[in-house]
């Protein structure tokens, strides 16, 4: 093999290693970050959920003109910043902590600067990786990082419930602070891309063309209502579990960081499969029917009371993973394609804006039902909002197609 052919694999490794590693360590945060407001500050359930929120609040304000921004910036360097903002940010955390000084408004402003970043770096990461590979392997790559971040959110969490046991729950931050350290050092080493950019064009006209270009798309449009809906349902289900699993089941950090590892091997699971019922099923059937068994794997959820049922709800949890990674890879990979390059970074931006939008509204509003109506009775309510996620799909034309490549090609195949 040539070295110009060879170089493209090198590139995505040192990618691949990036995304990874920072990606563990956003894993052992999952479970360390909520654990350091219940545990060491004593939060309540609103302010945990509300934590939540802040870290996925930056779609809200900063995911449409990060598109614009993304375009006209090199993509590379913008990655390596944000990581280092990240560092700071979840740093100051164990440190504040070390001397004795951590308060709630302090892990509420790391998590807020943390999410802004993370929009800027998502987008940059989502544009450059088509940037680098070609487009015939890239729903092979799409399941390959989906994949790893499933390993990571298995082994993530289950370190962190060991690591909090031994040293606490702020100290085991330190970690992710260290992987997005590794991060921007394994991006420097890559080659700049930048986004096709038009710098005379005024940000609103834009913007603009990213919504309107997402909204008018006969597949796009209600893979983005159905994204919304799945990520409101997620923010509140993930925002919820550990104070659910703390206080309600009354489950220690070990086990409550080995019920969060589950969700990982779920979405492993589903990220296995997402290529294998393209193949057969077609990703429009697939996507419908990963949805539909997803939302019904977490009625196990609310059965959950002790250490005995602990396994109901990773069980739950790692079947609703599993369906929402496989409809989030081939949406992604849909959207990645069938984009014009000139627009991808503005229709991914437009996309995480409203359906990444909806995960702090679904972590606030688990807060206020836990809060108000208590924690099983929001439980209930949550497994409840999966099940619109589905039903949007049976109420668009998906439901008849075999494909989302094309919109006009019926179904041919059995469902799975």
């Amino acid at each position: 093999m040539s070295p110009q052919t060879d170089e493209p694999k090198r590139v995505f490794r040192r990618f691949y290693l990036a995304t990874t590693v920072s990606g563990a360590g956003s894993a052992v945060t999952l479970v360390a970050l909520p654990l350091t407001a219940v545990s060491t500050l004593d939060s309540t359930p609103f302010q945990v959920s509300a934590l939540a929120a802040a870290g996925q609040a930056g779609w809200l304000l900063l995911g449409l003109p990060a598109g614009v921004i993304v375009q006209r910036f090199p993509l590379r360097a913008i990655q390596i910043w944000m990581d280092l903002f990240r560092l700071v940010a979840i740093g100051s955390i164990p440190a504040a902590w070390s001397l004795d000084a951590l308060t709630y408004p302090h892990l509420l402003a790391a998590m807020f600067i943390v999410g802004l970043a993370t929009v800027l770096a998502d987008i940059s990461n989502a544009t450059y990786l088509p940037a680098i590979i070609d487009t015939d392997h890239l729903h092979s790559r799409n399941s390959l990082i989906s994949g790893t971040q499933a390993v990571t959110q298995t082994g993530g969490p289950s370190l962190a419930g060991l690591l909090i046991q031994l040293g606490g729950a702020a100290g085991a931050l330190v970690i992710d602070a260290l992987s997005y350290l590794i991060s921007a050092l394994a991006l420097s080493t890559l080659p700049e891309r930048s986004a096709p950019s038009r710098t005379s064009v005024p940000a609103i006209t834009l913007i603009k063309e990213g919504w309107t270009f997402v909204t008018r798309h006969p597949v796009m449009r209600p893979c983005l209502l159905w994204a919304t809906a799945t990520n409101f349902a997620t923010g509140a289900l993930m925002a919820l579990m550990p104070t659910y699993l703390v206080r309600y089941a009354d489950l220690p950090a070990g086990v409550v960081g080995v019920v969060v590892a589950v969700d990982g091997l779920g979405a492993l699971i589903g990220a296995m499969l997402a290529t294998k019922l393209t193949l057969r099923f077609g990703s429009a059937r697939a996507l419908l029917a990963a949805s539909a068994i997803g939302a019904a794997f977490t009625l196990m959820t609310p059965l959950t009371t002790g250490l005995y049922t602990a396994w109901l709800f990773g069980l739950g949890i790692a079947g609703f993973a599993a369906g929402v990674v496989i409809g989030s890879i081939l949406t992604r990979t849909h959207r990645q394609t069938a984009s014009p390059p000139e627009l991808l970074s503005r229709v991914m931006a437009t996309v995480r804006f409203v359906s990444w939008g909806a995960l702090p509204l679904g972590a606030l509003l688990s807060g206020v039902a836990a809060q108000y109506l208590g924690l099983h009775t929001a439980q209930v309510l949550i497994v409840l909002c999966t099940f619109v996620s589905p039903a949007v799909l049976l109420l668009s034309p998906l439901r008849s197609m075999r494909d989302l490549a094309d919109e006009h090609s019926p179904a041919t195949s059995p469902a799975p």
